[in-house]
């Protein structure tokens, strides 16, 4: 397994590959953007991760998410994400958790060792829970907002949840955390990734396309990677 990781060494150095190899990362959706934090995660070396997902592959998710092929058609996102990741690097520690993320399912998922939770879920209520409790074991969390009905990979962002615009889903979930009593003041850097793009109008089911949710994927794996090296 040493040299597995070897090129990523030559950028980050030795240190910080050890560094990563220790943390743990809790990712919570494993769809068009969860899959691609998934695989940008486990590709820089990180062992130990808590995959959480209640769905499994359908037709309609193989324009976008990694895992979905015709041969996967019906299976479990986290079984087929943990395939993956230990084919990637079989000494890895992988947790799966094929449930929904709510009030009566959270205490399911021990969070209070992780070093980092990724949100790449797409309720407004599920995402919330994950945020408050993060904050409450303060543990960094990064959550993903709306990447559907855009075509436009290079308007993506990254920032405070209180300093976006433009996204529809950020707009919500701030006004949800202000009715919760947070502001940029109690919810400090609550770093969120979202889209400058005007999205199309409110089609229903939310429109995508294979280039836009990766680089969102990828963007987040790259900022948590960054963080957790303290660069």
């Amino acid at each position: 397994m040493q040299r597995t990781f070897s090129r990523t060494e030559l950028l980050i150095g030795k240190e910080n590959i050890e560094k990563l190899r220790d943390k743990k990362v809790a990712i919570f959706g494993l769809g068009g953007v969860g899959s691609f934090v998934t695989e940008g995660i486990i590709r820089c070396g990180i062992k130990n991760l808590i995959l959480v997902d209640n769905d499994e592959i359908s037709p309609s998710n193989i324009n976008r998410q990694l895992y979905a092929l015709q041969s996967t058609i019906g299976k479990k996102k986290t079984d087929l994400a943990k395939e993956r990741c230990l084919d990637i690097n079989p000494l890895a520690n992988i947790q799966t958790f094929n449930l929904f993320y709510l009030e009566e399912t959270q205490n399911q998922i021990d969070l209070s060792d992780c070093d980092y939770i990724i949100d790449a879920i797409d309720t407004v209520s599920a995402k919330l829970l994950l945020i408050e409790n993060a904050k409450k074991l303060n543990v960094p969390i990064i959550s993903s907002m709306g990447t559907g009905n855009k075509l436009n990979p290079f308007a993506f962002q990254i920032s405070d949840i209180f300093k976006t615009s433009v996204c529809p889903l950020a707009r919500t979930m701030r006004y949800e955390l202000k009715k919760r009593g947070y502001n940029s003041k109690t919810l400090k850097n609550l770093k969120v990734l979202f889209s400058t793009e005007i999205p199309a109008s409110s089609i229903r089911p939310p429109a995508s396309i294979s280039f836009v949710p990766s680089v969102a994927g990828l963007m987040i794996a790259s900022e948590v990677i960054k963080d957790l090296c303290n660069k």
